[in-house]
């Protein structure tokens, strides 16, 4: 009788662990859904409480960094791609974008060290825009070279960002 009820209970148990897993990812593509919709405050209200329950999903982070990128908030914007980064270190739409904020910043020689490490990682993103032919954002900006042949920020563009000396 006492292997009945306790056979009962762990298949409550079990019952109720599943459901919540499913309810943090329902709680996940919810705020994927928001974002899409450009609701930013609903979507990052969802993606942090779905980071209490997954810290360790790097997917939300960089959400959240698009979210505060949206938002201009260029610091809480680095701290959640250096999490996404930390997480994923090969996540090359968070470097991307990690090494544009430096040159918005004019951090030349992060972006030159961060660029490094893009271009040895750097290649469903970088075939991506090459297959379909488009200019990369950074040129689209004209701050680099029509030339360039693809998201490789070569230190004469960078040279030539750099504000001349007094």
């Amino acid at each position: 009788m006492t292997r009945l009820f306790i056979l009962q209970i762990i298949i409550v148990f079990l019952f109720l662990s599943n459901n919540s897993i499913a309810t943090n990812q329902n709680i996940f593509d919810d705020a994927k859904i928001y974002f899409e919709k450009k609701d930013y405050d609903q979507s990052k209200f969802l993606f942090q409480k779905f980071l209490v329950f997954n810290p360790k999903d790097y997917l939300s982070y960089l959400y959240l960094a698009k979210i505060y990128k949206k938002e201009d908030n260029k610091n809480e914007t680095e701290k959640n791609l250096n999490t996404t980064l930390l997480l994923n270190p090969k996540n090359e739409e968070a470097l991307f974008m990690l090494i544009e904020l430096q040159l918005e910043r004019s951090n030349f020689s992060k972006a030159k060290e961060l660029n490094e490490k893009f271009s040895l990682i750097c290649s469903k993103l970088c075939n991506n825009f090459q297959t379909k032919g488009k200019l990369t954002y950074l040129q689209q900006k004209k701050k680099f070279p029509a030339a360039t042949p693809t998201l490789h920020i070569n230190m004469a563009a960078l040279r030539a960002l750099q504000p001349a000396p007094c």
